[in-house]
C-alpha cells in the first residue's frame, strides 16, 4: 500500500502544473474515485482541513491523505512523492532556464499557461462547493470572505476565525431552537 501511496504522489507532483491547488481534483480523482481510499465526504474534510493549516497545499494532502490510508508510515511516503518530482524538476529549471529566462518563445509559453492554471485551481474550488452542497446563504457567506480577503486586504485569518465563530454560534442557536421545539 505505502508503494501504491507513494506512485500516486508522485504522479500527481510530476504531471500536474499550477501548484498545490491545480493538484486537488488529481487527488481528488486518484484518493476517491480511482482508489477508492476515501469517501468524497472524507476528502472534502481533509481538504478543509489542510487550506487551513500553514504550509504547501500539496504536501498537506499527502500527510493527510497517507495518513489515513496507513498511518504515519504512510504520511511520509506520500509526502516524498508528492515532492520529489517537483523539486527534481524545480532543480533542472534553475539551473537551465538563466540561459532562455529572455527569450521571447519561452515568455509566451508561459503566457499561455496563465489561463490554464487559473482553470485548474477553479475547478477544485467549483467542486469543493457542490460536493458540500453550497447553498444561496452560504454562496453569500463565500461572497463576502472573496470580498473582504481580495478587495479589502482583510486577512485570510481573520476571515476564518470569524466564519468557524459564526458557524459555532449558529450552530448553538440551531441546536437550542431544535431542544425548544423537542426534536
Amino acid at each position: 500500500m505505502c508503494w501504491e501511496l507513494f506512485k500516486v504522489f508522485f504522479r500527481i507532483g510530476a504531471f500536474t502544473i499550477g501548484g498545490g491547488l491545480a493538484m486537488l481534483p488529481v487527488i481528488e480523482r486518484e484518493v476517491v474515485e480511482r482508489k477508492k481510499w476515501l469517501t468524497k465526504e472524507v476528502f472534502t474534510d481533509i481538504l478543509a482541513v489542510t487550506q487551513t493549516m500553514p504550509g504547501v497545499i500539496a504536501v498537506n494532502m499527502a500527510v493527510a491523505v497517507g495518513y489515513k490510508v496507513r498511518g504515519t508510515k504512510g504520511s511520509l511516503v506520500s509526502v516524498l512523492g508528492a515532492v520529489c518530482a517537483p523539486f527534481f524538476s524545480i532543480l533542472a529549471l534553475a539551473i537551465f532556464f538563466q540561459n532562455f529566462r529572455d527569450n521571447p518563445v519561452v515568455e509566451r509559453i508561459f503566457m499561455g499557461m496563465r489561463p490554464v492554471v487559473v482553470a485548474l485551481i477553479a475547478v477544485p474550488v467549483i467542486t469543493t462547493m457542490r460536493s458540500i452542497g453550497l447553498t444561496y446563504a452560504t454562496g453569500l457567506i463565500a461572497l463576502a470572505a472573496t470580498i473582504l480577503i481580495w478587495l479589502l486586504g482583510v486577512s485570510p485569518v481573520w476571515v476564518i476565525l470569524v466564519a468557524g465563530l459564526g458557524g459555532y454560534i449558529w450552530y448553538r442557536i440551531e441546536t437550542n431552537r431544535k431542544r425548544r421545539r423537542g426534536l
